[in-house]
């Protein structure tokens, strides 16, 4: 599955998004804190830096910006300071505001954090300030904007709803957001508030939560394994839904379908810094991937991935597309070790390089491993980013080196150096030069041993004929397959 989605994000068309929501600005204020207050036990911050991001549903532009989509936004802003910075921060990510409406009796939504360090440690969050008025909006209003979204639906693939109970969505507007999406066969993807009655997303397209909120809508619990099913089937039966997920932290995601798909998406261990934005991040991944066309396994699936990242950042931080294929990669090389068949190895250097990624390559026997040949690909590696080792094949060995060589197996030599950090890639070949496999893996760099010169490095004219280089390792004294071979007989009084 890994090579499936990597395909499917490098490929990621610019889809067409209408995201409805509470729009909020996250304001952060750094500095240090490394006394307590003599007034009162507690910490004193000492005023570095701020910081100002989109927060709430502006946090879900940013983050769909970033997959590559184009954006409308449908929202309230106040009429204030507040307010031009998320306005001039909307228009950055490139999202169209025609949509959002000045409304001057309400606070644009602002969340004020306190960040303190000491002793060159990370920041933490010392205590939250929101700025908000949450009471519904204005019948006037709320004809405004459900104007406006009925103009933005006309060409969307997908419209995000992104419900953080400030008002924005009440008295029926959710409703009829619902309703002018369906009246167009536009799908509809709800990230809900963590309200006790779900009733305004009835009819959605798809509902993703979390299982505090998904506990709080069934009355059931979500704590274990055969708690999501149960859960899932009585909001897709009570609101006629075609899709549940349930974000359940570092266990991943459950995902139930109308046709029958019960499924736990599992994800792997995470250092989590901050988990602030990550649910919004997993909404918008899973949003341009359906209107992408992925199945809803393959879009949660790389919810998952995109919420793990997030919260190994500090604040909202969008993911981009560049990233998952990085922790994709990652991912898939981890599961499928290191060695690879040539076409396998040609698709995988590919992707790297479309991450701008470097290719160094080397080939040799690697008969006997020592320290000479670990220094050699600590070199190598140094010389890019991603380090391919070709291997002779044994048969290749008997007719470069005689009937008495390998002393090693190739199958023992790969393993060997399965285990070697600095190696990214193995791949044997049973040619007697690696010219083929420069032909088609065309590294950037082509690394081999000082003892030789530029011009005895076979395949050198090639590679520099493409733009690439030779580069030669210092030999370490005394290092030598040969010389270690040479050792154990004379340790042994052999001829």
């Amino acid at each position: 599955m890994p090579n499936g989605l990597i395909d499917f994000v490098a490929s990621l068309p610019r889809t067409r998004i209408v995201l409805m929501g509470d729009l909020m600005l996250d304001r952060y204020l750094f500095g240090l804190a490394e006394r307590v207050s003599p007034e009162a036990p507690v910490p004193i911050l000492h005023f570095q830096h701020e910081e100002y991001r989109l927060g709430g549903a502006g946090s879900v532009v940013a983050d769909l910006a970033g997959l590559g989509a184009h954006v409308k936004v449908i929202g309230v802003l106040g009429r204030d300071s507040q307010a031009q910075e998320v306005r001039s921060r909307l228009l950055a990510a490139g999202a169209d505001i025609n949509g959002v409406v000045e409304c001057p009796d309400r606070p644009t939504v602002t969340k004020m954090r306190l960040l303190g360090a000491s002793q060159h440690r990370q920041p933490q969050q010392l205590i939250r300030l929101d700025i908000e008025n949450v009471a519904p909006i204005t019948d006037t209003l709320a004809r405004e904007l459900l104007g406006h979204l009925a103009a933005a639906l006309d060409d969307a693939e997908l419209l995000c709803i992104e419900d953080y109970h400030k008002g924005l969505l009440e008295n029926g507007v959710c409703q009829r957001a619902i309703e002018l999406a369906r009246q167009r066969n536009v799908p509809v993807l709800i990230d809900p508030a963590n309200i006790a009655d779900y009733s305004r997303y009835a009819r959605a397209t798809g509902l993703k939560m979390n299982r505090v909120e998904a506990e709080r809508a069934t009355g059931l619990p979500v704590r274990l394994p055969e708690h999501y099913a149960p859960a899932a089937d009585v909001l897709l039966d009570r609101l006629d839904l075609e899709a549940v997920m349930i974000t359940l932290d570092r266990q991943g995601m459950f995902l139930a379908t109308r046709d029958g798909l019960r499924r736990h998406l599992r994800t792997r261990e995470r250092q989590v810094f901050d988990a602030t934005g990550a649910g919004d991040m997993v909404l918008a991944m899973i949003a341009v991937a359906r209107a992408a066309g992925a199945s809803w396994p393959d879009a949660c699936a790389l919810g998952n991935i995109a919420g793990g990242l997030e919260v190994e950042k500090l604040g909202c931080v969008p993911i981009t597309p560049r990233e998952i294929i990085q922790d994709l990669l990652s991912e898939h090389s981890a599961r499928a070790g290191k060695q690879r068949t040539v076409e396998e190895l040609c698709a995988e250097l590919q992707r790297h390089r479309s991450l701008g990624r470097k290719i160094v390559f080397t080939n040799g026997c690697f008969d006997i491993v020592h320290l000479g040949h670990v220094e050699y690909f600590r070199f190598a590696k140094r010389q890019g980013d991603v380090l391919v080792v070709a291997v002779n094949s044994d048969d290749s060995i008997r007719r470069l080196k005689g009937p008495r060589r390998p002393i090693i197996s190739e199958e023992d030599r790969l393993s060997v150096l399965e285990e070697l950090e600095s190696i990214d890639y193995l791949v044997k070949f049973d040619e007697d030069t690696p010219i083929p496999l420069l032909e088609k893996l065309r590294p950037d760099v082509l690394v081999k041993g000082a003892d030789y010169s530029k011009e005895k490095v076979v395949g050198w004219e090639l590679v520099e004929s493409y733009g690439g280089r030779i580069a030669l390792a210092p030999l370490v004294d005394g290092r030598s397959t040969s010389n270690v071979i040479q050792r154990i007989l004379d340790a042994y009084g052999a001829g």
